[in-house]
């Protein structure tokens, strides 16, 4: 499914508008990845693990945003 922030979609006539649809995701991190964050803030350098729940996160809450246009009955 095609998700924009805009009203409009060039090339495409929109029928008819759904309302706004949100999508949430709350990944639980461990105490293992806290305690290695913290070195990591104190020395310098990116955690990997949490850019990796990150990006997990935000794959989850954008498939829950598409379910719940489709729901609304939208395709885009």
């Amino acid at each position: 499914m095609l998700m924009l922030t805009s009203q409009m979609i060039e090339g495409k006539r929109i029928s008819r508008y759904h309302g706004i649809v949100t999508g949430d995701a709350l990944i639980g991190a461990n105490i293992y990845k806290d305690i290695f964050s913290g070195v990591r803030d104190v020395v310098g350098g990116r955690t990997s693990a949490y850019e990796r729940e990150l990006a997990r996160a935000r794959e989850l809450a954008l498939s829950s945003m598409a379910d719940a246009a489709e729901r609304l009955g939208a395709d885009a």
